[in-house]
């Protein structure tokens, strides 16, 4: 089916070129006439926080909330309270009052008023209502209601948005940071590919499949709340994997030009094997990404989502437009001096005594094919030269790859304890991993979002900024807020130790729903407050209500975020095993192979907890925090480490399967453990560098954005890459695997009959029609990871 695919695809390069512009063109179409929607809403389904949020919004008043426009004077400015700063406050209210979407603004000066003037009359705010909730606030609409407060501005008064107001302003655009990742990956795609058509396939297909699946995302946040760095991980891993994908399948079809197949078999050969590989990688991040649903958590489900749409356009591309794309370039992608050199070799020896390429090379690795008698037997190819390039420059890294694999293979045992040493220091740290909470304190200095905090802080205390909501439900409808199962709660949350102020209870429609708003003494994102809700929801409502049957709820950011860390560190251990599992399953369907299989699961854990560790030291601890532009040590919110969790078990099957192919190939052909190791380290360890260090630029761009979130991602999953790509796949993997010895391709009697064959690399490659500048080869060429195919491997 792939290879029926990869070559309808190029021999019909307009049609499906046609489609994928088509396919371009309407989402993005849709997504700039529909518009795309995030919000930093948290629901916690059966949580407190959340019978709190929907026990508030059955009481009357705008959609969006009360949404603060901090109006701020310096000490020697004019006090807000003087006459001519009234004058300009309230033209500039009634300007705000009249644009669009808003329904209410009250000012400092108004009878309820006065909480909203600081003491020293330097800070206010109007409190602004809008007739959209706060998901749907866009930069457009904020940027007209600020633009309307432009008379209090005309008088020195500084205007700042708050709240979701203030998050609509900082919306930034992270183009720079692809940028810079595209221009990284364009350097080190040249320099692997040496030619610049070559090197510019892979950005070409990443960048489509960045904008069909970044488009897609955008409008699916109209139908599940998105929050805003969901599309922006999902533009990280996408673009990364979109690469990579198409460098793995470029390097293949190139090989396949050298070995003289013509352009439409080369497509369907490349397809059916490396397109297959990079499916079979794309639903193991997808397969991954699917087990944060066990979380049950809205957010979850949709930060899983969005890297997931982007994995599965990248493969959707790798499979379709990459296949036309090559159908149509053709042998102008293939090597500068390919013909040249191939004639040189012609003339020069007999194919017979042609030198044959190392095992694990992806084009000419040795088939395990099946004789008359039904025994599998090894044929060797004669391959004209690596895939990786040209000769006259892979030779050198081929031969220095094979002497450093040598070198780790002869001294297993120094080099496994080495690697285990420094993962477990780098590990260290994760120990101390503990799940926070992040502010508009922690955004990036000169935002609307920090200003607006910090403005607040300073004039009505960090409280301020994150309110606590206390809710009552009461069995029959309450009097006033005299009423004696009312007035006992407002005075315990006044004398409760932490509140610095309790607004009036607010009684709804229905005379049952009573709202408190609680400004705690300390900001949202403090431990002490998430100890106030605690004692909250602990102690003080239920003696304040004890026998009145009412049921008391806390809600609130700080509540919300409390909650979904508890859920988080609820379910973690149960995510972690079934992500555990699926990869480990999915490895053994593809090696066949219990050792292995238990082998990578462990040695991907190992992997995940150094860059936890990493993650832990630079943000929790603040090393080095200010080198990434923040201030100081962060908290982690929860969400971060689960999804890295998951979208690195994915990733790394990529690296973990074109390695593992390599090594069963060489020990297919001559059973030894060893001498296997080193052929497939050799093999593989220039493209694998290759894709790492794509990935790894793309990653580490994204450390220019201003969200501390996309921070943690760049440095978490940057840190994993390269771990994984030098320390675990380069030493770990080869020695643990010289160490076992042929235990590592075991496989029980009764575990071959169960498995399902699942052959991941293709079939065998059919031999190319000879050229006339050529010798006929001696033997047929094979297919990449052809080893795969032999599943009867005997017990040691």
């Amino acid at each position: 089916m792939f290879f029926a695919l990869g070559r309808w695809c190029a021999r019909r390069p307009v049609r499906v070129l046609a489609v994928w512009a088509a396919v371009v063109i309407a989402v993005v179409a849709a997504m700039a006439l529909q518009g795309r929607v995030t919000t930093e809403a948290v629901v916690i389904p059966g949580s407190d926080s959340q019978a709190a949020r929907d026990a508030a919004e059955t009481l009357p008043g705008p959609a969006s909330g009360n949404q603060p426009i901090v109006l701020h004077t310096t000490p020697d400015g004019p006090e807000l309270t003087s006459a001519a700063a009234r004058r300009a406050v309230e033209a500039a209210a009634a300007e705000v009052a009249a644009a669009d979407h808003v329904v209410a603004v009250a000012t400092p000066y108004g009878p309820s008023g006065g909480a909203a003037m600081s003491a020293d009359g330097h800070t206010a705010y109007l409190s602004v209502g809008l007739d959209v909730t706060g998901r749907d606030i866009t930069p457009e609409i904020s940027e007209a209601v600020l633009s309307a407060a432009e008379p209090a501005r005309g008088a020195g008064i500084e205007v700042t948005a708050g709240g979701d107001l203030a998050a609509a302003v900082d919306k930034r655009s992270t183009a720079h940071s692809e940028l810079i990742g595209l221009a990284a990956a364009a350097v080190i795609l040249f320099l692997t590919l040496r030619r610049i058509l070559a090197a510019g396939l892979p950005l070409l297909v990443g960048v489509l499949g960045l904008v069909v699946s970044l488009s897609v995302i955008g409008l699916v946040g109209h139908l599940l709340d998105m929050p805003s760095s969901g599309a922006t991980i999902a533009a990280m891993i996408g673009l990364g994997v979109g690469i990579d994908y198409t460098l793995f399948c470029l390097t293949r079809f190139r090989g396949l030009l050298a070995w003289g197949h013509e352009v439409p078999e080369a497509v369907g050969h490349t397809t059916a094997s490396t397109g297959k590989a990079a499916a079979f990688a794309g639903g193991a991040v997808a397969a991954a990404l699917a087990g944060l649903a066990l979380g049950g958590l809205p957010l979850l489900h949709a930060l899983a989502l969005a890297p997931g749409i982007a994995v599965l356009v990248a493969v959707l591309a790798a499979l379709t437009l990459l296949p036309a794309l090559l159908g149509l370039l053709g042998h102008r992608l293939g090597h500068r001096t390919r013909g040249r050199r191939e004639g040189r070799r012609a003339q020069a020896k007999p194919a017979a005594t042609r030198p044959t390429p190392g095992p694990a090379d992806p084009i000419a690795s040795p088939a395990v094919r099946s004789g008359p008698s039904g025994a599998e037997h090894i044929e060797r190819d004669e391959h004209i030269e690596h895939i990786e390039g040209a000769a006259d420059i892979t030779e050198p890294v081929h031969a220095r790859a094979r002497r450093f694999a040598a070198h780790v293979a002869d001294r297993p045992w120094r080099y496994l304890l080495a690697s285990l040493v420094l993962l477990a220091v780098l590990a260290a740290p994760a120990a101390r991993l503990t799940f926070g909470q992040l502010d508009a304190g922690d955004k990036a200095t000169g935002t609307a979002s920090r200003t607006a905090y910090e403005q607040l802080a300073e004039a009505f205390g960090p409280g301020a900024n994150g309110p606590v909501q206390v809710t009552e439900t009461l069995p029959t409808a309450a009097e006033g807020p005299s009423d004696h199962r009312v007035a006992p709660v407002t005075e315990a949350l006044a004398r409760t130790p932490g509140i610095e102020a309790v607004g009036p209870a607010r009684i709804g429609p229905d005379g049952r729903t009573v709202l408190w708003q609680v400004t705690p003494t300390t900001g949202p994102g403090d431990p002490r407050t998430v100890a106030l809700v605690e004692q909250l929801r602990g102690t003080t409502l239920p003696e304040a209500t004890a026998g009145t049957g009412a049921a008391t709820h806390v809600g609130g950011p700080t509540a919300a975020q409390a909650d979904l860390n508890a859920r988080l560190a609820d379910r973690m251990p149960v995510i972690i095993a079934t992500v555990v599992l699926v990869a480990g399953l999915l490895l053994l369907l593809a090696f066949r192979a219990p050792v292995v299989a238990a082998k990578a699961a462990a040695m991907n854990l190992i992997s995940v907890a150094a860059s936890y560790g990493v993650l832990t030291a630079v943000f929790q601890w603040g090393w080095g925090a200010d080198l990434l532009g923040l201030d100081g040590p962060v908290p982690i919110p929860g969400y971060v480490p689960l999804l890295m969790f998951a979208v690195l078990f994915g990733l790394s099957m990529d690296y973990e399967v074109f390695l593992l192919t390599a090594v069963r190939e060489s020990y297919l052909r001559h059973r030894d453990n060893r001498r296997a190791v080193v052929d497939g380290l050799t093999g593989t360890a220039g493209i694998i560098s290759s894709a790492a260090l794509i990935m790894l630029c793309v990653f580490l761009s994204y450390l220019l954005s201003e969200d501390p979130v996309v921070k943690m991602f760049g440095i978490g999953l940057a840190a994993a890459v390269a771990l994984d790509a030098t320390v675990v796949r380069g030493l770990l993997v080869p020695t643990s695997m010289v160490l076992l010895g042929s235990r590592n391709w075991w496989l029980p009697a009764w575990l071959d009959r169960v498995l399902p064959r699942v052959d991941i690399e293709g079939t065998p490659t059919p031999a190319p029609r000879a050229r006339a500048h050529t010798a006929k080869p001696a033997a047929q060429p094979s297919e990449a990871g052809a080893g795969s195919r032999a599943d009867h491997l005997p017990a040691p």
